[in-house]
């Protein structure tokens, strides 16, 4: 596939180097804007950083508005998510960031500048926009660039497509603001931190952090005030199905806290059918442990909670498990700080 890749890697640079040189044009706005988003295909964990880029902003501006494509959506056009539509309207990540965030403003739109300005229209106007999976999207320039990056496959060592799961040539990275590495081991040393930073060879305007996955005890799906203690589950074996990009982190979690994990993988952003819940049913229905239980993912949760057969799931003990985004205390004083400070200065 290298010759593809090759081809790919020319016109992508061709494009990026026509925006670059003012050629195409890119619309920017006098609101605060901050993009995140990766080089790679593939889960780099977008969505957790949205869910704590809210946090940081929630703590000092009242209005905060995230804006998605919506992957996977039937519908077209500006939406703004609402205790009325679902994930099938407007995607599955956008509307767990509605379902989590209630008193921010949650907006899918294809067209990214078209979304921004009705963002920008709609009341209250946001104080800060975030823009989800937007860093390929040229036509719009935000004011801050997060690009994120898996710890155990950085973009410098990755290929264009096909062969490779880059959406661009790695010389896109000198968009970024910050390079964050993501799925890191937790407490890594200065020394090893060093060591990637080198690898990364961030230009002198860029900062390079490194955060890490936190799970959360599992909710139940029938009844989300109830929790499912992990501590308690060695003796447990446990039904895992995932329609996410890259469930391996989460694998390796579970396997460590229970008695033995079945894994179910569906593809990212997998719209499930009524075969694939009877699949579902019947693996759990194998299991001949006493304590047994299935777990999902929150995204997960999200696409399958309006299927017409998703009371069949709530038979079971079936509980999704929250993942948050966390860094080492002096990271995380350096991320907000760099966040807060863009906010205020625009």
């Amino acid at each position: 596939m290298s010759p593809f890749s090759v081809l790919y890697g020319i016109i992508t640079l061709l494009r990026n180097k026509l925006f670059d040189w003012k050629i195409f044009r890119s619309v920017s706005f006098d609101d605060p804007t901050i993009c995140v988003g990766n080089l790679n295909t593939g889960g780099t964990g977008k969505s957790p950083m949205i869910e704590y880029l809210i946090r940081i902003l929630q703590k000092h501006y009242k209005n905060i508005a995230t804006l998605s494509r919506g992957y996977g959506r039937k519908t077209k056009g500006f939406i703004m998510a609402s205790e009325q539509t679902t994930a099938s309207e407007t995607g599955d990540e956008p509307q767990q960031f509605y379902r989590k965030f209630k008193n921010i403003s949650v907006a899918v739109c294809e067209n990214r500048i078209t979304g921004v300005q009705n963002l920008l229209k709609s009341d209250p106007k946001p104080d800060v926009i975030l823009l989800d999976d937007a860093f390929q999207h040229r036509r719009i320039k935000p004011g801050m660039n997060i690009l994120l990056t898996e710890y155990d496959n950085l973009y410098v060592y990755d290929f264009m497509l096909p062969s490779g799961r880059l959406r661009e040539n790695k010389y896109g990275a000198k968009r970024a603001n910050v390079i964050i590495l993501t799925k890191s081991p937790e407490n890594l040393s200065e020394s090893e931190k060093e060591m990637i930073k080198n690898r990364l060879s961030p230009r002198s305007y860029q900062r390079v952090l490194f955060s890490h996955l936190k799970y959360c005890n599992p909710v139940s799906l029938k009844n989300e005030t109830e929790v499912f203690d992990l501590n308690a589950a060695i003796d447990t074996e446990i039904l895992l199905f995932t329609g996410i990009a890259n469930p391996k982190p989460l694998e390796l979690f579970l396997s460590d806290k229970c008695k033995e994990i079945h894994v179910l993988s569906f593809r990212d952003h997998h719209d499930y059918s009524d075969a694939d819940i009877e699949k579902i049913s019947g693996e759990f229905c194998t299991i001949v442990s006493k304590k047994k239980a299935i777990f999902t993912t929150e995204k997960d949760f999200v696409r399958l909670m309006h299927h017409k057969n998703f009371s069949k799931l709530l038979s079971y003990p079936v509980y999704y498990v929250p993942v948050e985004m966390d860094f080492d205390d002096n990271d995380k004083i350096i991320c907000e700080q760099i966040i807060l400070d863009y906010a205020r200065k625009n």
